[in-house]
């Protein structure tokens, strides 16, 4: 037997401002999947989590709700503790950033790093809502993108040209709390200098602690040049203060990951399990983190930079999933595609979902879609149709013929044989976190599991009295056969495999289990498992969603709204609208988006770049007129000199849509 692994593994702390949604459950079904596999296997398998506490949304959240974020925390904290649970997610400890042990290490880490020199100070400017008096994130800051101009484009990134800059770059910044302009203010704060550890990091990332594609992305990022992070916020804020400081607090990217050590710490005070061993610089123990691909910077740099730095091991692997998309659509409010945990648990089964997941999730970071018809038909073709009809099937036999007593020997010892070896290979998947792969070996044994049955015909021998005695020998091989199968399946279906232990009469089962048949053993009478999925069970979840929405979607109060704010006829008449005929278009080396479009406006040649790139060819669009605004002031792009911005539409998520003048213009042409 393999010696026993001592594991600690760690899913992404969700954040304590909202509901749990089918999304957030990719990664903790995974992450729960993988460590029930490992107890079954006899590994000493710790898991942990809790919620992530601390932040300015947290204390905006709040003060919406009338509660102080202490409040807003506790109340989230049991409410997706309760969805996990209802989930079948089983943590070994579910805790808090915002705790007396959290506030402890933090502060031991800042402190390390501190005197190494890893850690200063330096003065930086930001915007400020004079009306709420607090420094914004960027994510509350809204604006025209300084590129291409769209308006409402947050305060880190455009979504519409898919440009980067700074906040203080907007043009004509709002508050999204006030709805007032930011100012600029300078305010002292604390760096952690990255590229201090950038030989270790370096090498750390190509030694298998990562899945393959991320250690190629950090790669870009090292070629980037590693940037100081700024681990530190202005008061007001909801967190950490830094020591010795009067209004200057922790960031809450800085305390949440070291929350997965405190949750840990307070585990280990309950059940005296050695803090140490697990995270002391050379050990034998594991230390495995699940999160979402769109974490990996912080888990993947600055978390073995910081642990090393303060005399801590680093992570054994951390393992990123993709987002999730439902009926190919990203999960959003406004397309109604956007499911709470708790609005899927009040009408279907928990176990059906995280069977769904496990037939789609992979080592890779790849984005799992939920499509609901082939969600209905692989519960009910493979659950209830392959699976579960095994033992319904070799049950009422057994239970009705035979008092409920198995053979004493097996019909097929080399059918069984083979059952049992293509466990290890099974095994094998589950470990490598290649969960799609091992569905289709179970289902693969359970369609020979059924072909066995019907090639047997059970209930044809039972009409010959001379061969009944065979019905209990092959009932009791299909038994067998279930039984290998719900071993295989435990980690995926947890509340199932209780129900069938119940009914073999046996003990939790355990992954060598496997080995050994069950023989001349008495069985319970057989309750139903599993039932089929109707399409009336997921349209009235998806209802319940969208009434979700609406619910969620009531005005926000007057002070809290953006002030719109409008332009006068004059100042509309300053724009210069021209046609303009496009005489070359091509891409632009570096740029996701952007198209170089040279444009003839009746003599008069310009440059422009355009985001238009995701629904037009350069081709497509030689010798087409659109329309210019002529006298924008020319703007200095890392391309190049864009000249002028054609006009276009789209809605949200769809193609874009070049303006076009009516046949007949020229170029030159004014618009009006």
């Amino acid at each position: 037997m393999p010696p026993v692994r001592k594991m600690l593994v760690t899913n992404a702390l969700p954040y304590a401002n909202g509901s749990l949604h089918l999304g957030h459950l990719v990664g903790y079904i995974q992450a729960d999947t993988w460590v029930r596999f490992q107890k079954m296997r006899g590994n000493q398998c710790i898991y942990i989590c809790g919620s992530d506490s601390h932040g300015t949304p947290i204390m905006i959240q709040a003060e919406k709700l009338g509660i102080t974020p202490d409040e807003l925390v506790e109340k989230m904290r049991s409410e997706h503790q309760k969805d996990f649970a209802d989930f079948l997610v089983e943590f070994d400890n579910y805790y808090t950033t915002h705790s007396k042990e959290n506030e402890e290490m933090v502060a031991t880490i800042f402190k390390k790093h501190l005197e190494k020199g890893n850690i200063s100070k330096k003065v930086i400017r930001q915007f400020y809502d004079p009306a709420k008096k607090i420094f914004l994130p960027d994510r509350f800051i809204k604006g025209e993108c300084p590129r291409c101009g769209s308006k409402d484009q947050y305060g880190d990134s455009c979504e519409v040209c898919g440009a980067t800059y700074q906040p203080t770059e907007l043009k004509n910044p709002y508050s999204i709390l006030s709805g007032v302009r930011p100012v600029e203010k300078e305010s002292e704060h604390y760096f952690f200098n990255l590229k201090n550890y950038e030989k270790l990091l370096r090498e750390w990332t190509h030694e298998d602690h990562l899945q393959e594609q991320v250690a190629n992305k950090l790669d870009e990022w090292f070629e980037e040049g590693l940037q100081e992070w700024d681990i530190s916020r202005d008061a007001p804020y909801f967190g950490f203060k830094i020591p010795g400081e009067n209004d200057k607090y922790f960031y809450c990217w800085l305390d949440a990951p070291i929350g997965y050590m405190a949750s840990f710490k307070n585990y280990c005070a309950r059940t005296k399990v050695d803090f140490a061993e697990y995270w002391q610089e050379k050990n034998s123990t594991e230390l495995y983190h699940f999160i979402g691909k769109d974490i990996i910077y912080f888990h993947a740099l600055f978390w073995p930079a910081l642990l090393n730095g303060a005399g801590f091991r680093t992570p054994t692997a951390v393992f990123a999933n993709g987002f999730l998309t439902v009926d190919g659509q990203k999960m959003s409010k406004s397309r109604g595609t956007f499911i709470k945990a708790r609005t899927y648990l009040n009408h279907l089964k928990p176990e059906y979902l995280r069977y769904y997941f496990s037939t789609k999730l992979s080592s890779r970071i790849e984005d799992l879609d939920i499509n609901f018809d082939d969600f209905a038909q692989r519960v009910n073709s493979d659950l209830v149709g392959k699976f579960v009809n095994i033992a319904s099937r070799c049950a009422s036999f057994i239970n009705k013929n035979f008092q409920g007593k198995l053979s004493n020997h097996l019909a097929d010892k080399n059918l069984f044989t083979e059952f049992a070896a293509t466990g290890d290979a099974i095994a094998e998947k589950y470990d490598k976190l290649e969960f799609s792969h091992a569905i289709r070996l179970i289902m693969a044994l359970a369609d020979r599991a059924n072909q066995y049955i019907d090639e047997k015909k059970p209930w044809s021998l039972m009409k010959d009295p001379a061969r009944v005695s065979e019905v209990q020998d092959i009932c009791t091989m299909g038994i067998n056969l279930f039984r290998l199968l719900m071993i295989y399946l435990k980690p995926v279906l947890p509340d199932t495999a209780k129900q069938v232990e119940q009914f073999l009469n046996i003990p939790a089962l355990t992954w060598n289990d496997k080995n050994e048949p069950l023989l001349n053993h008495t069985i319970q009478e057989f309750q139903p498992l599993a039932q089929r999925l109707e399409k009336k069970q997921i349209d009235e979840m998806k209802m319940a969603a969208t009434q979700d929405i609406e619910k969620s979607s009531e005005p926000e109060t007057k002070h809290e709204q953006p002030k719109k704010e409008f332009i006068k006829i004059d100042d509309f008449t300053k724009i210069d609208l021209r046609v303009a005929k496009i005489i070359h278009a091509e891409h632009v080396e570096g740029a996701d988006k952007l198209l170089r479009l040279e444009l003839d406006l009746g003599g008069d040649k310009r440059q422009v770049f355009a985001g238009i790139k995701s629904s037009y060819q350069p081709e497509q669009l030689i010798g087409k007129l659109t329309v210019v605004v002529a006298n924008l002031e020319p703007r200095k792009m890392r391309f190049g000199m864009s000249e002028g911005m054609v006009l276009a539409a789209s809605a949200e998520g769809s193609d874009i849509f070049l303006i076009s003048p009516d046949s007949g213009a020229q170029p030159g042409m004014k618009v009006k």
